[in-house]
């Protein structure tokens, strides 16, 4: 599955004429979309907003009457990204073979996506917020509509028969493990089997909670 891939906009047949709501849209995606590239490659400090502007191939005026401040386009950027993972992954889990589409599977998927580029940004993100106040309100509010976007996915995928607060501890347990585990995988690859190992109990102990129907 792949999640971080970048979109093309704005695809119009040869001669067609697109609306100023069209264009657009068009504009701010390529913002968006170089927006979550640098946080992925130069994490919060080397996000530039010239630099998005440039990758994004757009004047620093366009960028500007769309997105005045780095803070606006960097918190656009983030439900963005939040949106299209959602969507990626929901996609690639139907993509399995049905075999494959229990809770074992949906964890696999989400360890991929943990350790995917975009995901990284965010915990880049989090970890330049620790001591940049300007960040921290923003750096809060994003985990937190992560971890309200897996419930909700989860909820979706698996019905369960927890009320909403045990699930939604249990979502939380699972968000901080993985964070750990993406840190650790991020400095040594899992060349030792640990993070595979505490995913193998992970999955187990889910199965418990949701066997498969």
């Amino acid at each position: 599955m792949s999640v971080s891939s970048r979109r093309r906009h704005g695809r119009h047949p040869r001669g067609a004429s697109r609306t100023q709501e069209e264009r657009r849209a068009e504009t701010q995606g390529r913002l968006l979309d170089a927006t979550m590239e640098c946080l992925a490659e130069l994490g919060w400090s080397g996000t530039s907003t010239t630099e998005v502007a440039r990758r994004a191939g757009v004047s620093r005026g366009a960028q500007q009457h769309h997105y005045p401040t780095k803070m606006l386009l960097v918190a656009a950027a983030l439900e963005h990204l939040l949106e299209r993972q959602r969507l990626a992954y929901e996609r690639a889990f139907g993509d399995l073979p049905e075999s494959e589409r229990g809770v074992e599977g949906a964890l696999d998927l989400l360890w991929v996506t943990f350790r995917q580029a975009p995901s990284l940004a965010l915990m880049e993100l989090a970890m330049a917020a620790r001591t940049d106040e300007t960040l921290r309100d923003l750096s809060i509010g994003i985990n937190e509509r992560v971890v309200q976007v897996i419930l909700e996915t989860f909820l979706r995928l698996f019905p369960t028969p927890l009320d909403e607060e045990s699930a939604g501890t249990l979502i939380r347990s699972l968000f901080a493990t993985l964070i750990g585990l993406t840190l650790q995988n991020s400095l040594d690859d899992d060349a030792h089997g640990h993070q595979a190992a505490v995913l193998t109990q992970l999955k187990s102990f889910a199965r418990l909670l949701i066997p498969d129907s």
